[in-house]
């Protein structure tokens, strides 16, 4: 069996060398035909027997496919070429006899030196445009646009606490990228921020804010704000968390701020679990693995260990590893707990359903088991931004997108509540706006989230959960009319509203975190709420969505600009206990630069 494991660490080095057109015969057009049928044929189990089951299972199996095609393979090759290939593996083996021979647990750095390795191979087996070329995706947005109140007097979508947006256009204005327009959600820019809204009363899920002032970027426009403020928990009173870490190690997720933040990030989150809860973590790459099963939650070094013993390679089995990592959340289903399977990729699949429509059913069928999926994306150069979207969205989840150790730290520890546990699920909001004073509106942001009108009373429509601490605002930019102000030229009459003074309503529909049956809660605002100074709220959130509006060029931004933002936003940052606020003038000041140079 020992002929069986070499030969698969042959076959990896061969096939890293034909990927990199070094076999015999390859000229400008790519590998040799030998180099073709050695990657073609053998990578797949050569990488799934090195990087995941070095036991007599692996070497049956790489045996069983690949032996008679790489041995005829080897007899071909030149006596340099062959060589070369044993010396990759050989490299790889050495590192591997050392690496098994340490206490894991004990060497945390470890795991960060095995992935400079891994990467290093990679790049030198795809060279160096392995990594430059770019295949970032995102889903096209098309920007909500004015729509007229005598015509269209509702307005409906859903609540969403995503803030994957914000972290990658962050990292791409850090790194003097050109951020693309579909990257830039305003409401998931907005929702990055925490607002100082009212706690709710006992009994309710979270408290509603309205107010309604001038519109910065339109003088003759006005803003409306609606703020929600989550109920916070004691998270010692949380509810015993089921936690399934789903993680992508394939070959894409080599590099620094793939893997290795992503095991860093996970470890952080073991650290704050508890006897009460129970942990799964299933990979996958050309297949999907079970690594723990179940293990309780104060198993802290069994499950860091685990973590730092994960590396990088293969193709992206997503399908499979989604399929069983919500049969190990059933398996270990808590009633009445936190039943959650935490994705962590940079969506880059493609073994099994990839597709974004495919993958969508998949989830929308799994989330019937009862368990919520949250999506965390990581890297750069190959993010399925658009994927992960719809994962996360359809999995009745949370999408956010760590750039560094530090927004893993607020997202799985600082924001832990928010992350794991549900307050209140399929939140939708639907404003009636009253034309005696409201000649149009527009929504800024939620694109993605739009509902129709007659989706706010069916409770089989799926919307947005809201997690313990969270924050979720929207704007609504509006034209006055009627007693208010501006008359639209065009406008048709409208019905009369019966002598009322009330502004517009907004109306909320919620269900409990495992019900099925929704609340309905309605708030009026009246037409005299107006206040020509902004409160320190809509100030700051105006900011942000002006900044958006910026990065995406909108044609609905006025006269929004770069020095505008930063004259709303720096009278807020005093009152920023955390940082993120001024972090926010900064990447406004380095966005302003990169646009100059």
């Amino acid at each position: 069996m020992k002929r069986s494991v070499n030969l698969s660490g042959w076959l990896l080095g061969a096939g890293m060398m034909a990927a990199a057109g070094m076999l015999g015969g390859c000229g400008a057009g790519g590998a040799s035909s030998s180099g073709q049928r050695v990657a073609a044929t053998t990578a797949a189990a050569a990488e799934g027997a090195y990087e995941n089951l070095p036991g007599a299972e692996a070497g049956a199996y790489v045996y069983e496919t690949a032996a008679e095609t790489a041995a005829g393979e080897y007899d071909r090759m030149g006596e340099a070429e062959a060589a070369a290939a044993e010396d990759l593996y050989d490299e790889g083996a050495g590192a591997e006899e050392t690496r098994d021979s340490m206490d894991m647990a004990g060497a945390p750095g470890n795991s960060a030196k095995r992935s400079g390795a891994m990467a290093q191979k990679y790049r030198q087996a795809y060279g160096p445009e392995y990594s430059d070329y770019n295949t970032e995706e995102y889903k096209y947005i098309e920007e909500n646009g004015y729509k007229s109140v005598s015509e269209n007097p509702l307005s409906t979508f859903s609540v969403d606490v995503d803030t994957a947006s914000y972290g990658n256009v962050r990292r791409m204005i850090r790194s003097h990228e050109t951020v693309p327009a579909d990257a830039v959600r305003i409401e998931e820019m907005i929702n990055y921020f925490d607002y100082d809204y009212p706690e709710p009363k006992d009994g309710e899920p979270f408290s509603v804010t309205t107010e309604y002032g001038d519109c910065p970027w339109n003088e003759d426009h006005r803003l409306l704000l609606i703020g929600l403020q989550a109920k916070k928990i004691d998270f010692g009173d949380r509810p015993a968390s089921n936690l399934v870490f789903l993680l992508d190690v394939s070959g894409s997720m080599y590099s620094d701020d793939k893997l290795p933040l992503v095991q860093k990030s996970f470890a952080m989150l073991a650290e704050n679990l508890t006897a009460r809860d129970r942990v799964s973590i299933v990979t996958y790459a050309g297949y999907e693995s079970v690594v723990l099963d179940g293990v309780s939650g104060n198993e802290k070094a069994k499950i860091v260990a685990a973590l730092e013993d994960l590396e990088a390679g293969g193709s992206t089995a997503g399908e499979a590893g989604i399929q069983k990592a919500y049969a190990l959340a059933e398996k270990n289903f808590i009633p009445g707990g936190n039943n959650r399977v935490i994705l962590a990729t940079d969506g880059d699949l493609n073994v099994g359903i990839s597709s974004e429509g495919g993958l969508t059913r998949l989830i929308q069928e799994k989330k019937k088991s009862g368990g919520h999926l949250c999506v965390l994306g990581v890297g750069t150069g190959n993010l399925k931004d658009n994927k992960m979207e719809a994962l996360a969205d359809n999995g009745d989840g949370n999408y956010n997108y760590l750039d560094s150790i530090f927004e893993a730290k607020k997202v799985l520890v600082d924001e832990m509540g928010g992350t794991l546990v549900t307050v209140a699920k399929d939140v939708k909001i639907q404003v009636e706006f009253n034309p005696e004073y409201v000649a149009g509106y527009r929504l800024v942001g939620y694109e993605n989230r739009v509902l129709r009108n007659e989706d706010f009373n069916n409770d089989k429509v799926d919307a947005g959960e809201i997690g313990a601490g969270h924050t979720v605002t929207a704007l609504y930019e509006i034209i006055p009319g009627g007693a208010g102000g501006q008359t639209l030229k065009y406008q048709t009459g409208s019905k009369p509203s019966g002598g009322s003074t009330e502004l517009l309503t907004v109306s909320l529909r919620f269900k409990a975190p495992n019900g099925d049956k929704s609340r309905l809660a309605e708030y009026p605002v009246e037409a005299d709420s107006y206040q020509q100074s902004l409160s320190e709220n809509l100030k700051f959130a105006s900011a942000v969505a002006e900044f958006g509006m910026v990065l995406r060029n909108s044609e609905n931004m006025g006269n929004a600009s770069f020095d505008s933002v930063m004259e709303l936003a720096e009278s807020c940052v005093h009152a920023d206990s955390d940082g993120y606020r001024k972090e926010f003038l900064e990447l406004v000041e380095q966005a302003r630069t990169n646009e100059l140079r």
